[in-house]
Formats: C-alpha cells, sequence, structure tokens
C-alpha cells in the first residue's frame, strides 16, 4: 500500500519541523518496517525526517518533486514533474491509496482537502501543530470534511494508531 506523507516542508533544524523530528523518523521507520511504500513531496521538512527514517529500514520512498528541485537525498525514486508544489500534490495525491497528515502549512491544507475530495482515505496525526490539528479540531460528526462525508478523516495521537488505522485501511483495500 502506498502511504502518502504529507506535513511541513522547510529546514529540519528550526521549529515548527524541528519540534517533531523524532516521530517523523520514527514513523518512517515504522512505516518501511511494515513494508508500505512512502509517496511524499520530496523536499525537506516532514518529507526528509520521513525519508530518513524509512531509509534507516531499507524501506522505499518515493518523491513527487516540483519543477526544477532534486529532492532530498533519501529518496528512493524521484518523479520530476513539471509543475509547482500545489500542482505536483495532484500527483502524490493520486499515487497514494492513503494519506497521513503531520503537521503542516497551506500546502498541507490543500492536500488534506484534495485527497478528501478524492475519497483517499486521510489520517490525520493529532499533537504535531498546523493545519493536521486545526482539522482534527473541526471535523463534522468529527469524522468528514463536509457534508457530502466523501470519506472518513480518522484520527491518531500516536505512531500505534496510526499503524492500527493503516492495518483497517488496508484490509478495506484488498
Amino acid at each position: 500500500m502506498n502511504v502518502g506523507i504529507i506535513g511541513y516542508s522547510g529546514p529540519v533544524d528550526k521549529p515548527p519541523v524541528s519540534k517533531i523530528s523524532n516521530l517523523c523518523v520514527e514513523t518512517g521507520r515504522v512505516l518501511a518496517e511494515s513494508g508500505y511504500t512512502i509517496v511524499c513531496g520530496g523536499r525537506d521538512g516532514v518529507m526528509e525526517l520521513v525519508s530518513i527514517g524509512a531509509r534507516q529500514a531499507q524501506g522505499f520512498v518515493v518523491g513527487v518533486l516540483p519543477a526544477f528541485e532534486d529532492g532530498n537525498r533519501y529518496l528512493s525514486l524521484r518523479i520530476k514533474t513539471p509543475f509547482d508544489n500545489i500542482t505536483r500534490s495532484l500527483v502524490l495525491i493520486e499515487s497514494s491509496d492513503v494519506v497521513l497528515s503531520i503537521g503542516g502549512e497551506i500546502g498541507t491544507a490543500i492536500e488534506v482537502l484534495m485527497a478528501y475530495a478524492r475519497g483517499k482515505p486521510v489520517v490525520l496525526f493529532t499533537g504535531t501543530g498546523g493545519w493536521t490539528d486545526r482539522f482534527s479540531e473541526n471535523l463534522i460528526e468529527g469524522k468528514y470534511l463536509d457534508s457530502r462525508k466523501i470519506v472518513t478523516v480518522q484520527k491518531a495521537a500516536s505512531i500505534k494508531e496510526v499503524m492500527e488505522i493503516l492495518e483497517r485501511i488496508g484490509r478495506q483495500i484488498k
């Protein structure tokens, strides 16, 4: 199963990314050890940290890159698009079976909305800040982004909870 990872971009040694760096590396490691392929935007921030963790566990990480960017050095495969950051997110979302949101600013918010609109399961890793936490606090009936109820948005407060949700989703996809 392809797990799309979305979240903060930016330097890994500065807030807000530095505050969740260990969590991101551990998430990448656990996903890789469980045999998931990680699909991400391939740049810095959450994307780089999750890629580090996945590579430590010999996992496979696909970076869907905006035009003229080479991505972080931990990627297994680089998909270079001719698109800007937002437009390339369409490729990332379509290439993912489920999307895991960790923190994030406006680009992450757009990706969450894209995933929801396309009927892709979304998991919000709560406590990571940014739009991930904003969405988690404003879900309709605690699980939808709008009244159409396209797909359930799930919340996880730990890596263990993320993995339990991914296992359930994986069984439903098969």
